[in-house]
């Protein structure tokens, strides 16, 4: 009788199922937890992403918006006037594309502002499409230098149309030619309008560099 309870009892220790024996369940569950940590993770790396994907394109749509405001208002800047030296009346006419400095201005705002557009219409392309902005490396490296070789390309032309307009302001020092810009306010306050928006658009840039450094670091890691 003894020995049929102790056989029975062995059998039930045999038959015991698996998933409830100690040192089987607690595998399955690290795993389980593991994969809804990274899966967790990667949510959230993937909502950061669109983050700054949108931060992105906010940049970019107001470098374009900065870029267009300097190039319309330089290419409005003209003025006819006038100027006593000596007691003798000179008429003045003054117009941006009279000055190289003006030009380049003109040039430079010109092609930040159709950069800044392609740009932005690139990155909310891929944002409807729910893609991230920037993939590769190699696509970020090339935004980075791109965004530095235009910020300082305004940064430049920017100075330049400065000394023009404060040549403008003050004259020339040990020599009888007054201020231009009282005879032609409107034209120098049309340049310094246009300057400070230039530089604005810089900043921009500026901003959109630092988003660049985000990316590459993120594609690195």
């Amino acid at each position: 009788m003894e020995s049929t309870k102790t056989s029975t009892v062995h059998e039930m220790a045999i038959q015991m199922p698996e998933a409830l024996t100690p040192g089987k369940a607690a595998p399955v569950l690290e795993n389980e937890s593991l994969s809804t940590q990274r899966g967790s993770r990667s949510a959230y790396a993937l909502k950061q992403s669109r983050r700054w994907d949108a931060a992105a394109a906010v940049v970019r749509a107001v470098t374009a918006g900065m870029a267009l405001v300097a190039l319309a208002v330089m290419v409005s800047s003209e003025q006819h006037g006038s100027l006593t030296v000596f007691g003798i009346p000179v008429p003045l006419y003054s117009k941006w594309s009279f000055s190289d400095s003006l030009q380049y201005l003109v040039g430079i705002s010109a092609s930040v502002a159709a950069y800044s557009l392609l740009q932005l219409v690139l990155v909310v392309r891929k944002l409807l499409k729910k893609v991230p902005a920037v993939p590769t490396q190699n696509h970020a490296w090339i935004l980075f230098a791109c965004d530095q070789v235009f910020a300082y390309a305004m940064m430049s032309a920017g100075s330049a149309a400065a000394g023009v307009t404060n040549l403008n302001r003050t004259g020339i020092r040990h020599a009888p030619l007054p201020d231009f810009c009282k005879p032609l306010h409107w034209f120098c306050s049309h340049m310094a309008v246009s300057i400070t928006f230039a530089f604005l658009s810089c900043v921009c840039l500026a901003v959109s560099t630092v988003i660049d450094v985000i990316w590459l670091s993120k594609l690195v890691n």
